[in-house]
């Protein structure tokens, strides 16, 4: 049941309006939300974000920020778990309901946690990829990067739609588009079925037929540049990898080669 305010309550004053909501899967939704006018993010970064419970109090979780940072709305991509104390409700949101979101952004898949390089990995399993979708509509990793390589692996062909999509309409960004055009590759990987690209992301890696198949060398110290956000799995196994070929971990305080998000995995 959906948890919100009476319609004659007054609206709370960390409370956003629901205005679009879209079920890709049993599994996943996303949603976009009224921003908050003080609320100021990077690309790639996260907020607070939650419902009421019963007794009044709020119940908070980490999501990060799908939409860009000049994005009007906010958007969020999750998923649904039958008995997760968050996700159990939010899924069953519908358009003007209320979300809690704390307008306090932070996060280290944010450009800032990098070294300049010439290519920019963004490796995501699952809901992984919403901070890359802001990533990708941001003029500014056009600028800073010659190519930008987004990778997603889901479990199924129909989990990988979220993404499809958003890549697919990227030509059409009034602001992005044509920078997208040249400079974005999307590599999907399915673990369940039978797909085009099927495997772990990390074993693509580990055998070589990630980069021959977008035409790149091994990752290097030198000019590429990752960003990973997924399963506990992922984050650690890519980490490992990139640490054997002579990376170095990255954040805010200390821009580096490589940066994970630690703060939820998707």
């Amino acid at each position: 049941m959906t948890i919100q305010q009476p319609v004659n309550a007054p609206v709370r004053p960390d409370a956003q309006i629901v205005t679009e909501v879209t079920h890709w899967t049993d599994r996943l939704f996303s949603f976009r939300v009224t921003r908050p006018a003080s609320l100021r993010f990077r690309s790639g970064e996260f907020v607070m974000i939650g419902l009421l419970k019963e007794d009044g109090k709020p119940l908070l979780r980490a999501y990060s920020i799908a939409s860009p940072s000049w994005d009007e709305t906010l958007e969020f991509y999750s998923i649904k778990v039958p008995d997760g104390p968050l996700t159990s409700k939010l899924q069953n949101i519908s358009v003007g309901d209320q979300v809690i979101v704390r307008p306090k952004p932070v996060g280290t898949l944010v450009t800032d946690a990098l070294l300049p390089g010439k290519r920019l990995w963004l490796l995501a399993t699952g809901t992984g990829i919403a901070p890359f979708a802001s990533l990708i509509r941001d003029p500014d990793i056009y600028e800073r990067y010659e190519r930008v390589i987004l990778t997603h692996t889901c479990r199924t062909v129909q989990e990988l739609t979220y993404g499809q999509r958003l890549v697919e309409g990227l030509p059409e960004d009034p602001l992005v588009g044509e920078q997208a055009m040249d400079k974005l590759h999307y590599f999907a990987t399915v673990t369940q079925e039978e797909f085009v690209n099927k495997g772990r992301i990390t074993d693509l890696m580990r055998s070589g037929e990630l980069y021959e198949a977008l035409g790149t060398g091994p990752l290097n110290p030198a000019e590429d540049r990752v960003m990973i956000c997924g399963s506990m799995g992922l984050n650690l196994d890519v980490k490992t990898i990139l640490e054997e070929a002579g990376f170095t971990e990255g954040s805010n305080s200390a821009p580096a080669d490589f940066v994970v998000e630690k703060a939820f995995v998707g």
